[in-house]
């Protein structure tokens, strides 16, 4: 995935007229985002203590995207972004940081 995967997405999210769904999202983000760069850095013995609350986070992250997107069509606003993003973990998890790193990028 890359970077013209992942734009039209974000664009599409960030546009919503439904903020406090959409921050709630971007809230998500930044809490998984941390939590998977600090994989890098963390034993074996601290994954294995740690991946539940990880999957947890994970699956709170893709329903508040699921909320946000189903809100978004009762809102009468477009929705193809969300099929487009599809249910592939690691593509959520990608789209995620992605997300991240757009937002610190613009509070420059």
């Amino acid at each position: 995935m890359n970077e013209q995967f992942f734009l039209p997405l974000f664009q599409a999210v960030d546009s919503t007229s439904l903020k406090k769904l959409r921050d709630n999202f971007y809230l998500l983000a930044i809490r998984y985002t941390v939590v998977r760069a600090q994989w890098n850095f963390i034993s074996v013995e601290e994954k294995i203590e740690t991946n539940d609350e990880r999957t947890r986070l994970h699956n709170t992250l893709i329903d508040s995207l699921n909320i946000l997107s189903r809100n978004m069509a009762k809102a009468g606003e477009e929705t193809a972004w969300r099929k487009t993003l599809g249910d592939n973990r690691k593509v959520i998890g990608d789209f995620a940081c992605y997300v991240v790193a757009w937002l610190g990028i613009r509070q420059r």
